[in-house]
């Protein structure tokens, strides 16, 4: 297998198929989801800014990717979630400084999820919606791998309970802190 930090060159880009693009001032759905924190967190009911960073799933180490590891190389977009939450991890500050709460969402378990943020040192909470229900809600953009629905990649910036921006498809997956942060100083 290889490392789950390191990400091809060779990686197909995800296209930009328009499930986005509903998203720009919808009102988040008041759904609570489970949080690697303990308790639920209501996306809706936050005040001021939040950046939620949705990827498919984090590998587990010593685990095939779904469908192997040369067809999840293969989906446009799927790769990188690894890459993409040590990169948040690492402007977590620069996040912090903009006034930003910081999460990351998929569609895994909570103890799914609390594996990779033990193992990768992140000081974000991740949120689980693996029953859909902010995905349905929203209806955001996903795609399915062996029987799981899995979220594409998007950054949604939420302030005051509606999305005030959309970063959609996130590529390369590495460059996804770098690509909000820039959008942040640019409004």
């Amino acid at each position: 297998m290889s490392d789950p930090l390191a990400l091809s060159a060779d990686l197909p880009a995800p296209a930009d198929d328009g499930a986005a693009v509903h998203l720009r001032g919808a009102r988040v759905p008041d759904v609570a989801l489970p949080s690697t924190d303990g308790g639920d967190v209501r996306l809706a009911a936050l005040p001021g800014l939040s950046v939620v960073f949705a990827y498919p799933r984090t590998g587990t180490p010593g685990e095939e990717p779904l469908g192997g590891e040369a067809a999840w190389n293969a989906i446009p977009g799927a790769r990188g979630c690894t890459p993409e939450a040590c990169a948040i991890r690492d402007e977590h500050a620069r996040f912090t400084a903009h006034g930003a709460r910081i999460f990351g969402l998929s569609t895994q378990t909570t103890a799914e999820q609390a594996e990779a943020v033990a193992r990768l040192g992140l000081q974000y909470p991740l949120l689980s919606d693996a029953r859909l229900e902010l995905a349905t809600a929203l209806r955001l953009p996903t795609f399915a791998v062996e029987g799981h629905t899995l979220l594409k990649r998007l950054t949604l910036v939420v302030r005051d309970g509606v999305v005030d921006g959309v970063l959609y498809p996130v590529f390369p997956p590495d460059r996804a802190a770098a690509n909000a942060l820039d959008w942040l100083e640019r409004v």
